[in-house]
């Protein structure tokens, strides 16, 4: 096997046709569809009223326009009525062997079962994104997080004993012990979110640590958007001297996105997955939108036709990497429910971000929003190091007044002054909320 195809976990599926790829992902849903509407009450009852009582009422993948769309609100309330898991499980409790939550960040978490099979089913995901960023058997990963209840960790570490990976946990460490660990080790894989990649390397700059020249090859970043902008991932990449890759999920859904060598977008992993991409008023298919995601694989708490919330953009045409699989053009743009308007203008804070990163004098930074009398206004605190601070700051705002069309006022604060990062970064804060 060449080099070319060790990147692939199922070339043969990775590199079909769409005509037949679309074929199996019918057959796939239809035999999910039959367990789903036999004994789960929550798709049961929902599919029942659009007037689709079994998989032989979807005879094409355009079918599934007559399911309704399914969302995070609906399972937080299936859950607040039907406590603790809701009423979307297909087999009985003693079926289910792990279970996990999200972050709660938006409101309640929600809680999700994995039986057996779809525990595996998460590894084999997880297995795709590492085979894509050319992680191999004899690799060392280490993941920098703090495992609790969250499913990302366990999944990508599960993920890791599926290609026969070695795996070390990095819970229970300082930043200083993990980057200790790291170069102890002599790791070669690195996992985390892309603003904890950012936060190592910064320990490891000011502890005097060379992670530059360490074995560090590859960074899988996961738990938050990032990785796919220009300005954070050339920042990661420059700290680690390592080949940094983006990688989607979430605890409902799945791991159902990864880059590949090309690095030209995020992969959504169709031979697991079908995903759509809907204008979010209208509902109507689009090429720039909200994703929607239906899981192929999960069938004992399943997601069909899930509106992620996520704003993207659809690439049809095939990846260098020789893969069939549409990909996503810049990863996850953002949020749709977090974009802010200031003065008129939509302003995505992936788009500030990236602008920010370009600067590597600038630390953490912190975006606030004011309503003043009756204008919008937004300030962002920049931490700078080795750099004059003021006229750091005017080519800060000139780049996002000429990015971004908007005048934003930056204000430089002491270096190591704003909020650090291990898990989901919080760095807007809108204050007209509270007005």
């Amino acid at each position: 096997m060449n080099g070319t195809n060790n990147r692939y976990l199922d070339s043969f599926i990775e590199t079909m046709g769409r005509d037949a790829l679309l074929e199996i992902q019918l057959k796939k849903f239809q035999m999910m569809l039959d367990e789903v509407l036999e004994s789960n009450s929550f798709y049961k009852n929902k599919f029942s009223q659009a007037g689709i009582n079994s998989s032989g009422d979807i005879r094409t993948l355009d079918d599934l326009h007559k399911l309704p769309f399914t969302t995070k609100l609906e399972l937080s309330s299936d859950q607040v009525t039907s406590p603790p898991y809701g009423t979307n499980l297909t087999f009985q409790r003693e079926k289910y062997t792990r279970i996990h939550q999200t972050s709660g960040t938006t409101g309640e978490p929600l809680r999700w079962l994995d039986t057996e099979e779809s525990w595996k089913w998460w590894a084999r995901c997880w297995a795709a994104v590492y085979k894509a960023a050319g992680v191999k058997s004899d690799d060392k990963i280490f993941f920098a997080f703090s495992f609790g209840p969250f499913i990302g960790f366990w999944s990508a570490y599960e993920g890791a004993h599926h290609i026969g990976a070695m795996s070390i946990p990095g819970g229970g460490m300082s930043s200083y012990q993990r980057v200790n660990a790291i170069l102890t080790h002599d790791i070669s894989v690195l996992v985390c979110t892309p603003t904890y990649a950012l936060h190592l390397a910064e320990v490891a700059g000011e502890q005097e640590m060379d992670i530059l020249n360490s074995s560090v090859r590859i960074t899988i970043q996961a738990g938050e958007p990032g990785a796919s902008l220009p300005g954070t991932k050339a920042r990661i990449e420059e700290a680690w001297g390592a080949k940094c890759y983006d990688h989607a999920g979430a605890t409902e859904v799945g791991a159902w996105g990864f880059e590949c060598s090309a690095q030209n977008g995020l992969h959504i992993n169709e031979g697991e997955f079908i995903c759509e991409v809907i204008d979010s008023e209208s509902g109507a298919p689009a090429d720039e939108g909200e994703l929607v995601i239906t899981n192929l694989g999960r069938v004992g708490m399943p997601i069909i036709r899930y509106r992620t919330g996520d704003r993207v953009k659809l690439l049809k045409e095939p990846c260098e990497c020789g893969r069939t699989f549409h990909r996503l053009e810049g990863g996850v743009i953002g949020r749709i429910d977090q974009v802010y308007t200031v003065r008129g203008i939509n302003v995505f804070p992936s788009a500030i971000e990236n602008i920010v990163r370009r600067f590597p004098e600038v630390g953490e930074f912190h975006v606030d929003i004011y309503r003043k009398k009756t204008l919008d206004d937004m300030e962002v605190r920049i931490e700078i190091k080795d750099a004059d601070p003021d006229a750091l700051a005017s080519l800060v705002s000139d780049d996002l007044r000429n990015g971004l069309g908007i005048r934003i006022s930056v204000i430089p604060v002491p270096y190591g002054t704003l909020p650090r990062f291990d898990l989901k970064a919080r760095r807007f804060t809108d204050h007209r909320e509270f007005d």
